[in-house]
């Protein structure tokens, strides 16, 4: 059995057709899991759910984007903290409308409806017998810390606790992760279509399991970024500049580069 695992697409069409595209050059997968964040902050938001939505034996899991384009909740800075810091008002007003832009999107192409369904995590059962939960961030939350290789054990402790699973898998800090802590072993997709230093191409992993056992097989996909900026640009979306800055490499994660998981060929 072989499942692709992506997260984080964020609007990015482009990086998911590169992704897919290097899925069937691998020999294709048995089926699909993807763990949220479709559409928020890219430029193709619909483009998104209509690639995805027919792949075979998909399964589809929320992320805190997802909730937030159709439950009206907005990240921050809220209306409190620009209260208290005017200097954030530009950066409220920049969220709000690049979430309004969002939404438009996906209700004029009709996937309002389809992203109000998704379920906050999914639970599989692998040919060895392990539990699998996949979820965006964390077991019972699609927001929050998520799972990154800086956590302490206590940290990781209270994330993992009562999951009910033998491996999680998730997304959310857009760093691929390997790491077993407590018993449960915790694997993160990385990002699709959102990148961060030190390795900008698009992330994913592939699970290979049979009666003996899991592999995690990490996949790093390039794609055209230039081609990206041209699409953002031609979107008029309301936040492109802070998008555009992303796909220029200007976004660091201070977490240690050593703990990136190896890179399959």
């Amino acid at each position: 059995m072989r499942i692709a695992f992506l997260s984080d697409i964020h609007g990015n069409s482009i990086a998911l057709d590169a992704v897919l595209q290097d899925i069937e050059q691998r020999g294709g997968v048995d089926s699909y899991a993807f763990l949220g964040d479709y559409c928020a902050r890219g430029f193709d938001p619909s483009g998104i759910i209509e690639r995805i939505h027919d792949l075979p034996n998909a399964i589809f899991v929320r992320g805190n984007t997802d909730r937030y384009l159709v439950t009206g909740e907005r990240p921050r800075p809220s209306l409190e903290d620009v209260q208290k810091d005017p200097e954030l008002t530009s950066k409220f007003l920049e969220v709000l409308n690049s979430f309004a832009w969002t939404q438009g999107h996906v209700t004029a192409g009709g996937w309002f409806e389809w992203l109000s369904k998704l379920k906050l995590q999914k639970r599989l059962m692998l040919p060895n017998g392990a539990r699998l939960l996949a979820v965006h961030a964390s077991p019972r939350t699609d927001s929050g810390m998520g799972f990154k290789p800086n956590l302490g054990a206590a940290e990781m402790a209270k994330l993992i606790e009562g999951c009910n699973a033998d491996i999680v898998i998730a997304g959310h800090t857009y760093w691929p992760l390997d790491i077993e802590f407590f018993g449960v072993r915790v694997v993160n997709a990385g990002s699709v279509g959102l990148p961060c230093q030190p390795d900008l191409r698009a992330s994913y992993v592939v699970l290979v399991a049979d009666r003996w056992g899991v592999e995690a097989k990490f996949y790093r996909v390039d794609y055209d970024r230039e081609a990206v900026i041209d699409a953002i640009k031609a979107s008029y979306h309301p936040a492109q500049d802070y998008l555009i800055d992303i796909m220029r490499g200007n976004w660091k994660r201070v977490w240690d580069d050593r703990s990136l998981p190896k890179v399959e060929d």
